[in-house]
């Protein structure tokens, strides 16, 4: 499974988000849209949002911190 985080330094949603992942044992990437300009242009492609945290589970996307989506998605 691939799951990739996309992120601000600032962004609390985002530290839910990592910190929800991290209590079910889910391996992600975190990308920082706000030091990587190529990051953050890939993500409004994919997800139609400039907000974060945008998260994407084997090709699905996310938008926000939906734990119960999210969990559907991880299968837990």
């Amino acid at each position: 499974m691939e799951v990739k985080i996309y992120t601000t330094s600032t962004c609390p949603y985002c530290q839910m988000a990592k910190a929800f992942m991290k209590e079910n044992g889910i391996e992600f990437q975190e990308i920082n849209v706000a030091e990587d300009q190529q990051a953050l242009t890939q993500m409004v492609q994919k997800s139609g949002q400039m907000g974060v945290p945008v998260i994407e589970i084997d090709g699905q996307i996310v938008v926000g911190f939906d734990r119960p989506k999210l969990a559907q998605l991880l299968g837990i």
